[in-house]
């Protein structure tokens, strides 16, 4: 018997357009429902406390805000908020620096579909 499990409202917060299509699509055939997409980092905060999402897959490099600092700033009026952060460099000081901040996974670009499907599993566990 297959395990069933939460189907999420998602965010999504990348500043680059054809990679938040090809991530909606990759929910979408998850059965998550995305409820919102920002192209930076203060329409990110904006629309996170707009709509607050079950899940927000946050972008690192973006303009306007980047995406720690639009990290710290949603925890700071959400603290239970449940992000996934995206980049696609891997420094370990960043990834660590992110999930000390309070992100539950982090994603390195590019990544496969079975990839985001786990991290948003085990977020929202």
């Amino acid at each position: 018997m297959m395990a069933l499990y939460f189907m999420a409202k998602v965010m999504i917060a990348e500043d680059s357009e054809p990679n938040r299509r090809m991530f909606r699509d990759l929910l979408q055939i998850e059965g998550h429902q995305v409820i919102a997409e920002a192209k930076d980092g203060v329409e990110a905060v904006e629309k996170f406390n707009e709509t607050k999402p079950d899940v927000l897959l946050l972008d690192i490099a973006m303009p306007e805000k980047d995406g720690i600092s639009a990290l710290r700033e949603i925890l700071a009026s959400t603290p239970d908020a449940r992000v996934i952060m995206i980049s696609a460099k891997e420094g370990f000081s960043t990834i660590s620096k992110c999930m000390s901040m309070g992100a539950q996974a982090y994603l390195i670009k590019p990544f496969r579909s079975e990839d985001m499907a786990k991290a948003i599993k085990m977020t929202l566990a």
